[in-house]
């Protein structure tokens, strides 16, 4: 596994949410420059600034966090993490197909529903969220990761995250390496292949395990898997610009 860069620029959309704020931290602690993207241009700015603020002085943050509405963020990325609510007609990402042409989108977005009984996965027509953007975003490099992440323990850098692992899923080789790479600088250990980006059906409902267990015993748990030897995954080699 190659990468040119591992300091490449990202943006988030829907990063003035938790997640993507959380997102966001970690990898500007890590020394990427990091954009949130929102509907709200002034909110996105807004929301860049304050967590700067909360990051400093124990993370040199400057010039590393900013803010744009999601098409400017989207048209001047090559690298996009979507931490969105999930829409189930899909035209708040098809509205970006054209900036996000030849972009790698690594999709965080979890198809999730509560009642009264507690959180569960929601039916996909296309399968999963991931394989939803995937269609929406025809000219796109598509995968999938960070779904099981907490996003208050993303925000507190103290936690440390190297013993939770992020299992990645993609169809593309570009999109799956990068988002490997990506997992590494957030958690501080290499993201977990996972197959093609089809494993996203059962990735995304199993975020509802971990909010059921969160709730029962009030903690934040994480996912991690026993027994894998990073070293002796055949990964594809591919240069990061």
């Amino acid at each position: 596994m190659t990468a040119v860069s591992t300091r490449q620029p990202v943006a988030i959309l829907g990063g003035t949410g938790a997640l993507g704020r959380g997102l966001a931290a970690r990898l500007a602690a890590a020394g990427h420059r990091v954009t949130l993207g929102s509907r709200d241009a002034d909110r996105a700015t807004a929301s860049a600034a304050e967590l700067a603020e909360s990051l400093a002085p124990a993370v040199d943050v400057e010039r590393l966090l900013f803010g744009a509405a999601n098409a400017e963020a989207a048209a001047t990325h090559d690298v996009v993490i979507l931490a969105t609510p999930w829409d189930p007609s899909g035209d708040s990402i098809r509205e970006l197909a054209d900036p996000l042409a030849e972009t790698v989108v690594i999709s965080a977005i979890n198809p999730l529903g509560f009642d009264v009984t507690g959180p569960y996965g929601l039916d996909v027509v296309e399968g999963s969220a991931a394989e939803q953007v995937a269609a929406s975003l025809p000219n796109s490099r598509v995968a999938a990761a960070f779904h099981h992440l907490s996003a208050p323990s993303l925000l507190k850098l103290s936690h440390d995250l190297s013993g939770e692992d992020v299992l990645v899923c993609a169809d593309d080789d570009r999109a799956r390496v990068t988002a490997l790479n990506l997992a590494a600088a957030v958690t501080g250990t290499p993201g977990i292949d996972v197959g093609p980006l089809r494993q996203a059906r059962q990735l995304e409902p199993f975020t509802a395990v971990l909010i059921a267990v969160n709730k029962r015993y009030r903690t934040r748990s994480g996912l991690a898997l026993r027994h894998v030897d990073r070293n002796r995954a055949s990964l594809p080699e591919v240069a990061l610009s």
